[in-house]
């Protein structure tokens, strides 16, 4: 099984840049950077909450499990 990070989807969608994100939820770029290219491990809910909250969306918006059966 695989959690896919589609933060860079929400991001185009909203037209925000890493930079404006990070500023917003008060992360720093080489992590968010970690997240948004899918090299992170583990999220905290607080975290994902103020992603989802900058971007107006749902944590179902920017995460997608993908079984072990689908490439």
């Amino acid at each position: 099984m695989k959690i896919i990070v589609n933060l860079d989807v929400m991001m185009a969608k909203r037209k925000m840049s890493l930079n404006e994100l990070s500023q917003r939820v008060d992360i720093t770029l080489a992590n968010l950077s970690i997240l948004k290219n899918n090299k992170a491990k583990a999220v905290r809910f607080s975290t994902l909450a103020a992603i989802c909250k900058a971007l107006d969306c749902q944590p179902g918006d920017i995460l997608e499990f993908l079984p072990d059966d689908e490439p």
